[in-house]
């Protein structure tokens, strides 16, 4: 078998399949790339038994067809530094050695017979299917990533949750100290459901996703999912078991509010953060008429910092305790000039979300409180 393929095309597909590759697998062929030629095409898998990549790339030239498996890192490590230019790939099928030829060089690769690899169980028929624009997922994954938990015990808070319905929907994720609720009602799916998408599968699909308004197609039944674009086509497992009730903890009147320069507040809290304890990363914010005063310590090191800043807020005195380094993730991601702080009291949990929503996306970020010595 005689497969021709642009070089930097060929790098471009194999660092994509790769980000679904495990860095142990139980089963060594899982450290492979599975490598089909159909059709003009080579069509490359990762697996790491939970999830499987599968992408594709246009061959310049072929002879014959077939499919086999390589070590992913040799592969990579071939390819990687060849300048762009056809590259020549011969598998003999027999003892799977494996030629490259280009311009300037040969390499030879051992391969090995693609039967043991574990074929992806696709969803065809199954379950509900939906569309969305990538934008949309790459949106609302960036948006609530940050929030997940890497819990042992409670498995549905390590991953982002799809509360699906008919004209909207809404991204979530929790550690139970944060809480992100990103709704979008410029979408609409004509179904209604729900599933939790695993961290590791949400960071990859943010990286792979096109970006724009292309479509993808999604379809899940109540343990699986499948997700394709015209270029990646991923299978995987979904977390199991029931979310929790976001909207049971956020908190609905909030008589404290204050707008204030995001930007502003980043700076002031980055420079605060030095000096916070390092278990804990407490920062007291304090509001009052016109200013926002953050506060941190560390008694064990005898270290304190404040830091003073203009928002418009009228009200009355408030203080409240927060994790300094969850406040500066919050004000990293939002993307909005002014942020709107609100705030019942010292106890319930404080909810931060963009000066103006847009047309179409209403975001809400909330922290737990921590408590504050006088």
């Amino acid at each position: 078998m005689l497969l021709k393929v642009s070089s930097m095309a060929l790098m471009s597909r194999l660092s994509v399949a790769s980000k679904a590759l495990a860095s142990k697998n139980s089963l060594p062929i899982l450290d492979c790339f599975l490598i089909e030629a159909e059709d003009g095409r080579m069509v490359i898998t990762a697996s790491d038994a939970e999830k499987s990549l599968i992408t594709s790339v246009p061959l310049l030239g072929q002879e014959g067809t077939g499919r086999f498996c390589v070590s992913a890192k040799k592969m990579m490590d071939a390819i990687r530094e060849i300048p762009e230019q056809p590259i020549e790939l011969r598998v003999d099928e027999e003892n799977y050695r494996i030629q490259g030829k280009h311009a300037t060089g040969t390499f030879n690769i051992t391969g090995q017979s693609a039967d043991p690899y574990p074929t992806p169980r696709a969803l065809s028929n199954e379950g509900t299917s939906f569309s969305l624009p990538a934008s949309v997922i790459t949106n609302g994954l960036s948006h609530t990533l940050f929030a997940t938990a890497n819990d042992e015990i409670r498995m549905v808070m390590n991953g982002v949750y799809f509360d699906i319905h008919a004209d909207n929907i809404i991204f979530a994720a929790t550690d139970g100290r944060k809480l992100v609720k990103d709704l979008n009602k410029g979408v609409e799916t004509g179904v209604e459901g729900n599933f939790i998408l695993p961290k590791k599968v949400a960071n990859i699909l943010r990286s792979v996703l096109p970006a724009g308004d292309d479509a993808v197609e999604i379809r899940y039944t109540q343990d699986r999912a499948t997700i394709s674009t015209a270029d990646v086509t991923m299978h995987f497992r979904l977390i199991e078991g029931n979310y929790p009730n976001y909207n049971a903890v956020i908190p609905q009147n909030n008589p404290f509010r204050a707008t204030v320069d995001r930007l502003s507040l980043a700076g002031a809290l980055k420079r605060v953060l030095v000096f916070c304890n390092q278990a804990s990363g407490l920062v007291k914010v304090e509001l009052n008429e016109g200013t926002i005063k953050l506060t941190g310590q560390d008694n064990e090191y005898n270290t304190s910092g404040e830091e003073t800043i203009s928002c418009d807020y009228t009200g009355n005195h408030i203080a409240i305790g927060f994790s300094c380094q969850f406040m500066l993730e919050i004000c990293n991601i939002l993307e909005s000039d002014n942020i709107v702080i609100e705030l019942a009291d010292p106890a319930r949990p404080g909810v931060i979300r963009p000066d103006v929503a847009s047309e179409n996306e209403e975001i809400l970020m909330l922290l737990m409180p921590m408590r504050v010595d006088d």
